[in-house]
């Protein structure tokens, strides 16, 4: 067995903790690969039964690169974006136009570039008062009615170093909503620019797939966390995301440098 091997294998043991499904390599780049393949599978095998494909995707710098992927690769040019409603899952109570816009990143990196119809395109509406329950209601018209409760059918998470995922901080109030879809969350612990607009946990743990990428080693510390059972959703939110249905996915995808183990 070779080092990288070996490597991967200590990972794989140190990261055994985490909820779901783990998909770690050494290269980000496969890494990003894989969960464009995984994504493009996913609303192939949604639409083999259903008219529409429901995705959510995050903001932030780790995802840029999957987006890019989505545009410029020929071999992911299969995403049914004519099929697509692509939603957010959090925003900052800035202006869509706004450089700290997460909107305005998908738009430039993604939306624009991809022949998804602009009925499908769904910005939060983060500066309009009451654009919470907009929003839900909006979730609410177009997400299918099913046997066990209407569903997104995937969301694209990530992880910050202090354990956020979304826009959900520890210690901020959106942690311990149990029916609203949509909240507005600020506090101290709140990254700035604040408030934001975020999904919150009942709609998150209902999705059907939730895939969690985490790249780079700023985020090992708060993997380690996680592995050793600090369960605290205040201190470390991404420990909320907990699939609500049986017959739902929640993937890991780490790079090495993320991965505790990696580095023993």
């Amino acid at each position: 067995m070779d080092p990288t091997e070996m490597d991967i294998t200590k990972v794989r043991e140190a990261t055994r903790a985490l909820r779901g499904r783990r998909v770690i390599m050494a290269d980000p780049d496969e890494l990003i690969d894989t969960v464009a393949a995984h994504l493009i599978e996913a609303a192939k095998q949604r639409l083999g039964s259903d008219d529409h494909f429901h995705l959510a995707l995050s903001g932030g710098s780790t995802p840029l690169n999957l987006y890019r992927r989505l545009v410029i690769d020929p071999r992911f040019r299969a995403m049914p974006w004519q099929q697509t409603h692509l939603w957010q899952v959090d925003e900052r109570c800035v202006d869509h136009d706004n450089e700290l816009s997460n909107f305005r990143m998908l738009r430039e990196y993604l939306v624009d570039h991809v022949p998804i119809p602009g009925s499908h395109i769904h910005p939060m509406p983060a500066t309009t008062p009451g654009g919470e329950a907009q929003y839900e209601l909006a979730l609410r018209d177009l997400l299918p009615d099913g046997p066990d409760d209407q569903r997104l059918d995937y969301i694209l998470l990530g992880m910050g170093s202090d354990g956020h995922t979304a826009s959900l901080f520890p210690r901020s109030d959106p942690l311990c909503e149990r029916d609203c879809w949509i909240a507005t969350v600020d506090g101290p612990t709140v990254a700035p620019p604040r408030p934001r607009m975020t999904m919150t946990f009942p709609l998150i743990n209902a999705a059907r797939e939730v895939a969690i990428l985490v790249i780079g080693e700023k985020k090992r510390a708060a993997i380690q966390h996680i592995c050793l059972a600090d369960r605290d959703v205040q201190r470390m939110p991404i420990t909320g995301v907990q699939p609500s249905h049986d017959d739902a996915e929640l993937i890991w995808y780490l790079d090495h440098a993320a991965s505790p183990g990696s580095g023993d």
